[in-house]
């Protein structure tokens, strides 16, 4: 902006230059006519000729130094150039902004997809724990059932042996004669069947 007002000083001053030659010149122009309508004088005229062209050229190259000085046109193309470079930052610019925006979509649609791998994951992870857990808990409830089974066996084992025994030693002892004259007709049947009793609930 400063070099284009600088320039248009230089083309002010130039104009006012050519303005004051011109004035100059048509000043001259009249005097020299209205001498020569008293007398006509061919040398005059030559003369009058001459300093016509003398200042045609002066005037002339004024206009050429003025306009070489002002240089328009280049002025124009710088500015033509600068408005060009203005407009092809602004569409790198553009281009820029865009090739980000795709960069960002493409970087949040793979973050979205990361995110619902990482979701589909833990679902499949926790499934897998249930079943699990559940598994060692079946394992568990047969492993205590077996153990509770076994004991239940080895209690009754016991409880059969230790009637046995004490069903031996009964028959040991009545065998003897031990408890002959103290068990009666209805206590030995009641041994008996009290001892048949425990045997069949076994």
């Amino acid at each position: 902006m400063p070099m284009l007002s600088e320039r248009k000083k230089n083309i002010a001053l130039s104009l006012a230059g050519i303005a004051v030659v011109v004035l100059a010149a048509s000043v001259g122009f009249a005097s020299e006519g209205g001498e020569a309508a008293h007398h006509v004088d061919k040398g005059a005229q030559m003369k009058d000729f001459g300093w016509r062209v003398l200042n045609f050229a002066v005037l002339a190259g004024i206009l050429v130094w003025a306009l070489k000085k002002a240089n328009v046109k280049a002025s124009l193309a710088d500015r033509q150039a600068q408005i060009e470079k203005s407009l092809k930052e602004a569409q790198q610019a553009k281009e820029a902004a865009e090739a980000k925006l795709r960069e960002y979509s493409s970087k949040l649609d793979q973050a979205a997809k990361e995110i619902d791998e990482i979701h589909a994951a833990i679902i499949r992870e926790g499934e897998q724990e249930k079943e699990r857990i559940i598994a060692e808990a079946r394992k568990a409830a047969e492993k205590i059932a077996a153990q509770a089974a076994l004991s239940a066996e080895q209690e009754t084992v016991k409880a059969r042996a230790e009637l046995r025994a004490e069903a031996g030693r009964l028959a040991v002892e009545l065998a003897a004669g031990k408890l002959a004259g103290a068990i009666q007709k209805g206590d030995h049947d009641r041994f008996v069947g009290e001892y048949l009793d425990k045997v069949v609930q076994l």
